[in-house]
């Protein structure tokens, strides 16, 4: 057994950490699959996961439940505003979800990964 102790960054506040994970959630696996391939492909995104799940909300006076798929994309902070613009032009909703959520801690050597493979 290893003795080697994981490494981890180090905590930051929302405002200081340089990574992020957006969530955006879209119809079907086929549109999620390629969505999530455009967004690894243009580098904007490290890596993507795709979930199906359920969704309910008010959409239009009328409360909905629609089956979706939801996107996980780790990336870098200063890649929000294009990869938002990004997911707006390839995206078939008209008001689209997209929720970045600060990533204040973690493995060090995914970090890092994740920075390279998004340009940084």
């Amino acid at each position: 057994m290893s003795s080697k102790k994981p490494r981890k960054a180090p905590g930051k506040t929302p405002d200081e950490t340089p990574y992020c994970m957006v969530m955006t959630t879209i119809a079907g696996e086929t549109l999620a699959e390629a969505l999530a391939r455009a967004i690894v492909q243009a580098r904007l995104g490290a890596c993507v996961q795709v979930q199906n799940i359920k969704s309910f909300y008010r959409w239009k006076n009328e409360t909905r439940g629609e089956h979706e798929c939801l996107l996980l994309i780790k990336t870098r902070r200063a890649l929000y505003q294009p990869l938002e613009d990004f997911i707006r032009a390839h995206h078939s909703y008209e008001t689209p979800e997209i929720v970045q959520l600060p990533i204040t801690a973690g493995s060090v050597d995914y970090l890092q990964w994740v920075a390279s493979e998004t340009g940084g």
